[in-house]
């Protein structure tokens, strides 16, 4: 009904009409950076010069975030992501796009050379769970259905 009434259904959970998908999770899916502002609020930041990943998040009860809102203290907790988990979380975010992801991406947003996941795509080609061609990874329609198994290719 909503590809009939002009919707594309442009990532796992959502559908919109064409240029109107939400640029909030399209960051988010694509592993753009993020502040995590508020109670229990997540954030992921790219520190280029260091190629690290860094997730921080704050204090998850409303209360104790108040009592230390504008402090250090709110701070909930600050932590490097491994570069052996990279690949991983990386694609736990893009491959909920239908439109995959360009192999220039994975380099720049981790940090990382694109032959650190040449094994696992050419896994996920040979099971016809993703194309790639054009220097761009795009998950097949039964790569879709079958999302959790792909990203698990991608847990080290």
């Amino acid at each position: 009904m909503l590809a009939d009434a002009g919707f594309e259904h442009y990532e796992v959970s959502a559908y919109a009409r064409p240029g109107l998908q939400c640029a909030h999770n399209l960051n988010y899916w694509r592993f753009g950076d993020y502040l995590g502002i508020g109670a229990g609020a997540h954030g992921k930041i790219s520190l280029g010069a260091a190629q690290t990943v860094r997730r921080r998040w704050k204090l998850k009860h409303p209360a104790a975030w108040m009592a230390a809102a504008g402090t250090t203290a709110a701070l909930g907790g600050d932590a490097d992501v491994d570069a052996a988990r990279l690949p991983f979380e990386f694609m736990l975010n893009v491959l909920r796009l239908h439109e995959g992801f360009a192999l220039d991406d994975f380099e720049a947003r981790t940090g990382l050379p694109r032959s650190a996941i040449a094994a696992e795509l050419g896994d996920a080609v040979a099971r016809g769970w993703l194309d790639v061609a054009g220097g761009r990874a795009v998950p097949t329609a039964t790569g879709r259905r079958l999302g959790n198994d792909v990203v698990s290719l991608f847990l080290r």
